[in-house]
């Protein structure tokens, strides 16, 4: 692969005071704001794109964010080269546990940050190989030609009744409280193709705006910033981000 265009946006929605998500594409963080760019993947062989969704009173929800993908940023940066898939996995679950440690003893020693977390979705080049990774219940998706895969499964109460009836209630995060996060992981360099689309998305908009609205409107060509529109003309009770990514 040798370009990804991206565009990435994140909205308070019609409900909120304030924007808990956020999105880092590179070097560059998201929130209240739209960004366009372009990477050239032969020149830059390692780089994160990734969506958190910030949860927590005191708007401690967005410090979780912010905290979450600054720390994973630099994590990947400063990553030793030559990594297996394997042990680039494990080194991944040695950097949840100790980003979920930090951000769980922030909110035990800070009572405005209690109970504070975030969910995590994202793409990792490193090495020039691709991993998709996830925690919680934002998600990557995939379209091509026409249709739309959600490759994450979310962590969610939903997922393990298999009903909808408990909306929002995750099962997996990084801090608030959860002593037993956990970060599915996948490695799909071999499987990207030209023409690929994938968005990365907050449940603020896959709870607002259903598979075949959002396989119409990037078929259309919808970038970022039109896919949170749709999910506010649709009530937007929650915060909105998307990142969508086309090879």
């Amino acid at each position: 692969m040798s370009k990804f265009s991206i565009t990435a946006a994140s909205r308070v929605g019609c409900i909120r005071s304030n924007n808990e998500d956020m999105v880092l594409v590179w070097d560059h963080y998201i929130r209240n704001d739209f960004y366009r760019t372009d990477i050239d993947t032969s020149a830059l062989s390692r780089f994160v794109i990734a969506l958190a969704d910030g949860m927590g009173g005191h708007n401690a929800g967005e410090v979780a964010s912010q905290e979450t993908l600054e720390d994973l940023h630099y994590f990947i940066g400063d990553l030793p080269a030559g990594l297996s898939s394997g042990d680039f996995y494990e080194a991944m679950c040695e950097w949840l546990t100790s980003v979920n440690v930090r951000i769980s003893s922030r909110g035990l020693g800070d009572p405005e940050l209690a109970e504070m977390g975030t969910t995590l979705v994202g793409i990792i080049c490193y090495d020039n190989k691709f991993y998709w990774i996830n925690c919680g219940d934002s998600r990557l998706y995939r379209f091509r030609d026409g249709v739309l895969t959600q490759l994450t499964t979310d962590h969610s109460l939903n997922t393990l009744t298999g009903t909808k009836r408990h909306s929002n209630i995750i099962t997996n995060c990084i801090g608030a409280g959860c002593k037993t996060s956990f970060i599915d992981q996948y490695e799909f360099t071999e499987s990207l193709q030209p023409g690929d689309l994938y968005l990365l998305c907050s449940d603020g908009y896959s709870d607002m705006v259903p598979d075949e609205e959002t396989t119409r409107l990037l078929a259309e060509g919808a970038d970022a910033n039109e896919l949170c529109e749709a999910a506010i003309a649709a009530g937007g009770y929650d915060n909105v981000s998307a990142c969508v990514i086309r090879i």
